[in-house]
């Protein structure tokens, strides 16, 4: 097994002791592991959006193009956790989601859950696990 860090320009880098994601390279294929992805923009390191679907729209953006910068695409996604200040945006950042995800075949699996406070004062975070 292989592992290879996904550093890239095309995102907004790691704000702590983290990788952007890191790439496994086995025999089975390649997964590809973010970290979270903060609604930021990756040329200003500002936050973008002031609602949660705004946010979780640039987070996902965020997410596709690391992907495509290591040869893979949304489509390719398998799983996704949600982080949401607020779960009262749960039905909000779904349509959202639902978009971002509307050419797969078959929609990842995911998990969501309230948080306490996320970095930056964000109100969502998405992290995901992809193939190659």
């Amino acid at each position: 097994m292989e592992l290879t860090k996904i550093d890239s320009k095309c995102a907004p880098g790691a704000i702590g002791p983290y990788s952007q994601g890191v790439k496994c390279t086995s025999s089975c294929g390649e997964t590809i592991y973010l970290s979270g992805m903060l609604p930021v923009d990756p040329s200003t390191g500002a936050l973008v959006g002031t609602s949660a679907a705004e946010q979780a729209e640039q987070s996902l953006s965020n997410i596709a193009a690391l992907l495509s910068d290591v040869g893979s695409s949304i489509n390719n996604v398998v799983k996704t956790t949600v982080f949401l200040k607020n779960i009262a945006d749960f039905a909000e950042v779904n349509k959202v989601y639902a978009k971002a995800f509307e050419g797969s075949k078959i929609l990842p699996a995911r998990s969501c859950f309230e948080v306490a406070s996320l970095p930056k004062g964000a109100l969502v975070e998405i992290e995901v696990i992809a193939i190659k």
